[in-house]
């Protein structure tokens, strides 16, 4: 969609384990969505809630990743729109899934999202943060490399919250538990602290909210289609509260990689480089994640100069534009080159200076290769060049012809035969080349007349042109020279008698 390619976008995808409530809480935000925040987004109370598919029971019901196909268009309180996109995964830890396809959806999820909701049961387990583990080496590597934390928010969301007279339900609650949870302690084993230091760094938001219990119906009853009024009011009460925490304009998240916001039509790379080293059968090691990070950090800068160059080269000579001065088209060239270059180097690049130096150069081949065929589709609107092969052919034969008439009224009739014959050769080449031009039989034939006659014109035709038209413009100036010397000075004899 033209309207979204090109708007920064927000990425909300929703991970933890199977048959915990995911889909069903996506639903509640594609309300919200939907509905653009008003007091009445929930709708009526009557109704299936719907969007993913989701349903009670013991066997998962999402498998993979899976993107809601509308993005959402928001405007921010600053007035520029983003788009925002829902995505749902498949739940962690069901029988039909190894720990490897678990740990790479989760990776996956996290890895391309803005905000990612951490899905869990009752409480914030310490095996809850173990599966973080593995991002937070990665964190420490990107850390080193760009100085910029590599993740953005991580919305933990407890489910079934079981304990609200200790803390109550809704965000402050939930802050609390996160707060007592990521408290580093001198009694605490060296891992375990250090897996608490490494996730305060590497993500640059993390806060918890806590819900209480749906109701005994939405639980027990196989029938259950998510009507409003079957859900305890408590419950809709801090989906309430919830909804816009993550999804009103002033809290969204804008995906950023390197420092700089991610477009639309961008996050298509990242996920193709994710997706290409996920293949083997193992999990790659957190520096491999970080290099393919850095790749399609770059990949991305470069096909956003490409762009800018294919666009303003369009608007200057594609399509139907009108033809260009060589002259011009390549000094409009070396400008738009220089803008492209200037979009590259603009954004911040993970890896430094030293490792985009090749996407640099690849550009630049890309750009050359890209010229070459504006220009060859430029040359193909100059009527003169078109034509060069009839015209040069005409010439030829005109001198000729002349040449024989001269020389048959000077009685020299060999020179004039001689001529003659040459005059029937042009004929028979045009005749050739024309054939060829309109029935596409014998290309190489006409390619090669095309050759020939372009050599004729430019070492035979050309300089006299030139020559003619160099000492056309010398009159000319020196014609104006006289002119304006005799404006300036009208009375001469006057001046002299004076």
């Amino acid at each position: 969609r033209d309207e979204i390619r090109d708007k920064p976008i927000c990425i909300i995808s929703v991970a933890g384990a199977f048959r915990k409530g995911k889909s069903f809480l996506l639903n509640f935000m594609l309300r919200y969505l939907e509905n653009q925040g008003s007091d009445d987004w929930m709708g009526p109370d009557e109704g299936p809630l719907n969007g993913f598919t989701w349903r009670g029971g013991m066997e998962r019901d999402t498998t993979g990743i899976l993107m809601w196909s509308k993005i959402f268009l928001v405007k921010l309180p600053e007035g520029r729109e983003v788009g925002v996109a829902l995505v749902d995964t498949q739940g962690s830890f069901d029988a039909s899934s190894t720990v490897r396809d678990c740990a790479t959806i989760f990776a996956l999820s996290l890895m391309t999202s803005s905000v990612l909701v951490y899905n869990l049961f009752n409480n914030i387990q310490e095996d809850d943060l173990q599966h973080l583990h593995y991002f937070t080496e990665y964190g420490r590597l990107a850390l080193e490399d760009s100085g910029q934390i590599p993740f953005q928010k991580l919305q933990f969301l407890v489910r079934d919250w079981q304990y609200p007279y200790e803390e109550p339900y809704g965000s402050s609650g939930g802050d609390n538990v996160l707060k007592k949870q990521l408290k580093v302690e001198e009694k605490q084993h060296p891992e375990l602290q250090a897996l608490r230091k490494g996730l305060s760094s590497c993500f640059s938001d993390m806060s918890n909210f806590l819900l209480p219990h749906p109701g005994r119906h939405v639980a027990t009853n196989p029938n259950f289609k998510g009507n409003l009024n079957q859900i305890d009011e408590e419950f809709i009460e801090h989906i309430k509260n919830l909804m816009p925490s993550l999804l009103s304009s002033r809290n969204l998240v804008v995906k950023a990689m390197g420092g700089k916001e991610v477009k639309a039509k961008e996050i298509v790379q990242y996920y193709k480089s994710y997706m290409e080293i996920f293949k083997g059968n193992t999990m790659p090691e957190p520096k491999s994640m970080l290099e393919v990070t850095i790749e399609a950090n770059n990949l991305v800068s470069l096909a956003s100069a490409k762009e800018l160059y294919m666009a303003s080269m369009e608007s200057l000579c594609g399509g139907e534009k009108p033809y260009l001065n060589e002259q011009v088209m390549d000094l409009e060239h070396n400008r738009i080159v220089e803008s492209a270059l200037a979009e590259f180097d603009i954004r911040k690049k993970l890896g430094g200076e030293e490792f985009s130096l090749k996407y640099r150069d690849q550009l630049m081949s890309e750009i050359d290769e890209s010229y070459n065929h504006y220009k060859a589709h430029n040359d193909s609107k100059n009527i003169f060049k078109a034509a060069n092969t009839p015209i040069t052919l005409f010439v030829m034969w005109s001198v000729l012809y002349i040449f024989s008439q001269v020389t048959s009224l000077l009685m020299l009739y060999p020179l004039a035969n001689l001529a003659n014959l040459l005059m029937w050769g042009l004929t028979f080449l045009g005749a050739t080349w024309a054939y060829a031009k309109y029935s596409g039989e014998f290309s190489q034939v006409g390619v090669q007349i095309e050759d020939l006659t372009g050599k004729v014109w430019d070492n035979c035709f050309q300089p006299i042109l030139n020559k003619a038209v160099e000492q056309g413009s010398e009159i000319a100036v020196r014609q104006a020279v006289t002119r304006l010397n005799s404006v300036s000075s009208p009375y001469p004899d006057s001046k002299k008698k004076r």
